[in-house]
């Protein structure tokens, strides 16, 4: 698996797949979520609503796939994080299957890179350094497994940035 760090818009990388920190009705909404729906267009909207309408609302660590629209990728994942209520409600579960099931999704899939925002840390309110260091340990169970992989974490928050670059010293290429 080969590990990149980006500080920018992941709008803007070109990749496999493009993970998108969405709400539970795909509607988009703001921070990483609004700008995917953003620079798509109206058709990532369109399918989202679809994919609503057949299987109902997310629930935290769930992940669907739709196609990516407008943007430099093939697939945009949804997943839906978990809002912090103090770490005794799943969060941290949750916000690990994100991370897991979008992995297991690309590797199924035959996808050679996925991009991936720091998940629940902006209104979520999930606690920055917990996140990258939970992220950490899903990488570390997955090394093996995902060994053609390349995996992006793209943050545009300079914290964000510099905890991923900590968390993930050694590995990056």
């Amino acid at each position: 698996m080969r590990i990149e760090l980006v500080k920018g818009d992941i709008t803007a990388v070109a990749v496999d797949v493009i993970v998108n920190a969405a709400n539970s009705s795909l509607s988009g909404g703001g921070g990483v979520d609004g700008a995917i729906h953003r620079a798509s267009g109206e058709s990532l909207a369109a399918e989202c609503r679809a994919v609503i309408a057949e299987r109902g609302p997310l629930v935290p660590g769930q992940i669907v796939r739709t196609g990516a629209g407008a943007l430099p990728a093939r697939a945009v994942f949804h997943a839906l994080g978990p809002v912090w209520r103090g770490g005794r409600n799943g969060e941290r579960e949750h916000l690990s299957a994100c991370y897991e099931n979008a992995l297991s999704l690309a590797r199924e899939l035959g996808f050679a890179s996925i991009a991936f925002p720091a998940i629940s840390t902006g209104a979520y309110l999930f606690p920055k350094n917990e996140a990258v260091a939970l992220v950490r340990r899903v990488i570390d169970r997955h090394l093996a497994a995902l060994s053609p992989l390349h995996v992006i974490f793209v943050n545009p928050d300079p914290e964000n940035h510099r905890l991923y670059q900590a968390a993930f010293a050694g590995m990056t290429g």
